[in-house]
């Protein structure tokens, strides 16, 4: 076997891979980058690392940060190696890797979060992203307001200058730079929210209020927060990825495998400038409510649709669930009856166009989306993304019967244990209170619903709560399977019984 190469700067020149043209030495910092996960290599990194390839944005090079002690082994992985990563591009045509050089370095995870607070105050930065999951911005379920009472939000209000959160250390950071006379930076969150950049105004602002009005205030006037919409699958990174790799030649620990796809509309409002990223494909839109509802509606509440049912059949993958004739069945049938019918179209795609591209993209068997990681954290995933769509099909009398099936499925899931017995672990910071109320609904629906801080009063809205106690019974009387079959099969059995009235017969 071919000695492979270990990932640095020094060992660039040797690689057969594409691999920054730009000196990498020369490159300075314009943004902070909290939350390091595959994602957002995948992404953002991505795009900002191909305007240097054109000689572009040499002074916008990320600095890498992250707030919880799990990212300090990224850090060392990726500190070790230079910060630079292999994408490993999957498509079903074709394998193909570059090296991706934009982040320059990895702050150090501690208590209180000097290092990050005061990278923050550099005047140097200029923009300060976020992936940090679709739970952490500390949003209450049901009112969608800023939820003060967690105990690290009350611990950063009390400590404003040695803050857990990482909503915390900016405010610390713009505190520091209101006093130095710097001016502010642009927030810009990268993470699944509809209205992302409201909802981190939303958090700071609030956040920056319980300890310094005046701070607050200032934050709220000069700090830019725009709204984004991201797009582009990125696997947990596991043995089959890091032994991929090895296959292009190289020693990596923290490869990143991604789809042949990626999207990114932004609110063009950053108060300290940006990179040129609309002249890599990115796009600068006033619209982008549009596309982030399109996509958070199809693609991720179609994530949901598909991970719970793949959970309880042990199908690991999204893709192993679309090829399951009665997954796939079910997941057109909710999406073309239901979830599509809330979906606006964007300049020149339809809600059926983005449908038949999302299918196609959920059935490549070249990315192994495990669906352990799509049904993670469904407590804020079901609330985000599938729970707005039922309100406003309800609103519009529409039909709940796809949505009520894809919650009683969420139901059974959480009662822990696969249709062959197995267990399922724990996937999700509400696991308890979800597993105890799931086998209690195994007798009593309602006791499903009755969770007021996921549902509020979606259990007295009679269409979907009849509906979700029809699907959840015969889930736990017959199997899921039964379940799909009798869902994809009832328009086709009312259409039939139609046709035999209409004939006579």
């Amino acid at each position: 076997m071919t000695e492979l190469i270990k990932l640095s700067d020094a060992t660039l020149g040797q690689l057969e891979v594409a691999h920054p043209r730009y000196d990498r030495g020369a490159l300075t910092p314009g943004i902070v980058h909290i939350g390091v996960g595959n994602f957002h290599r995948a992404h953002q990194a991505w795009y900002l690392h191909r305007l240097m390839q054109d000689g572009l944005a040499h002074d916008w090079a990320i600095i890498g940060a992250g707030v919880r002690p799990y990212d300090r082994a990224m850090r060392e992985k990726l500190l070790a190696q230079d910060c630079l990563t292999t994408l490993i591009k999957l498509d079903p045509a074709e394998t193909s890797a570059e090296i991706v050089g934009s982040m320059i370095d990895y702050l150090p995870i501690e208590e209180g979060n000097g290092a990050l607070i005061a990278q923050m105050a550099d005047r140097a930065i200029r923009i300060v992203a976020l992936t940090v999951t679709e739970s952490g911005y500390f949003i209450d379920p049901v009112t969608k307001g800023f939820d003060a009472s967690h105990a690290d939000i009350r611990h950063d209000a009390e400590n404003p200058m040695t803050p857990r959160t990482a909503f915390g250390a900016m405010v610390a950071a713009l505190k520091r730079r209101r006093a130095a006379g710097l001016g502010a930076f642009t927030a810009l969150s990268c993470d699944n929210l509809q209205g992302n950049g409201d909802i981190l105004r939303q958090t700071v602002v609030s956040l920056a209020r319980l300890s310094d009005p005046a701070l607050a205030d200032w934050i709220a006037q000069t700090v830019s927060f725009p709204n984004s919409m991201v797009d582009c699958i990125a696997p947990v990174t596991g043995p089959s990825e890091l032994a991929l790799v090895q296959e292009f030649g190289l020693e990596d620990a923290a490869p990143v495998t991604h789809e042949a796809y990626r999207q990114w509309v932004i609110e063009d409002a950053f108060c300290a400038g940006r990179p040129d990223w609309d002249k890599i494909g990115a796009t600068f839109s006033d619209h982008v409510h549009l596309y982030e509802a399109m996509k958070i509606r199809v693609l991720n509440a179609g994530h949901q649709v598909l991970a719970n049912v793949g959970e309880i059949l042990g199908i690991e993958t999204i893709s192993g669930c679309m090829a399951h004739p009665l997954i796939a069945g079910m997941f057109r049938k909710v999406q073309a009856e239901e979830i599509t019918q809330t979906v606006a179209p964007v300049p020149g795609v339809t809600p059926a166009d983005y449908l038949s591209l999302i299918e196609t993209r959920f059935a490549n068997p070249r990315i192994v989306d495990t669906t352990r990681r799509v049904a993670f954290d469904g407590s804020a995933r079901h609330t985000g993304f599938v729970l707005p769509i039922l309100r406003d099909q309800l609103a519009r009398g529409g039909s709940v019967s796809g949505l009520a099936l894809v919650e009683a499925l969420w139901a059974r899931m959480c009662a822990a244990t696969r249709e062959d017995g197995s267990e399922i672990a724990a996937n999700d910071p509400q696991w308890d209170s979800l597993t105890e109320a799931a086998q209690a609904a195994k007798t009593r629906p309602g006791a499903w619903l009755a969770q007021k801080s996921l549902y509020g009063d979606l259990a007295d809205a009679a269409p979907f709560a009849e509906a979700f106690e029809q699907w959840l019974g015969l889930i736990w009387r017959e199997g899921c399977e039964a379940a799909l079959r009798a869902y994809v099969t009832e328009g086709a059995a009312r259409s039939g019984a139609a046709r035999s009235l209409s004939s006579g017969r």
